[in-house]
């Protein structure tokens, strides 16, 4: 049974589709974490922008 599963990841590790496959998924995970902890911390920001924004119209 191992030489069967090192025999599937040899042919994986050659198929360039399936590497090409594997990057673009990084790539997209890396995007993914970028725009949620920006949005983590815009979020913040524009929370206290809309309650200054509201506590001014208030006055």
């Amino acid at each position: 049974m191992e030489v069967h599963w090192k025999q599937s990841v040899a042919r994986l590790v050659k198929d360039k589709q399936a590497a090409t496959a594997v990057e673009y998924g990084l790539i997209v995970g890396l995007i993914a974490v970028v725009i949620v902890g920006g949005l983590a911390i815009m979020g913040e920001t524009a929370g206290n922008t809309f309650n200054n924004v509201a506590n001014t119209l208030d006055n």
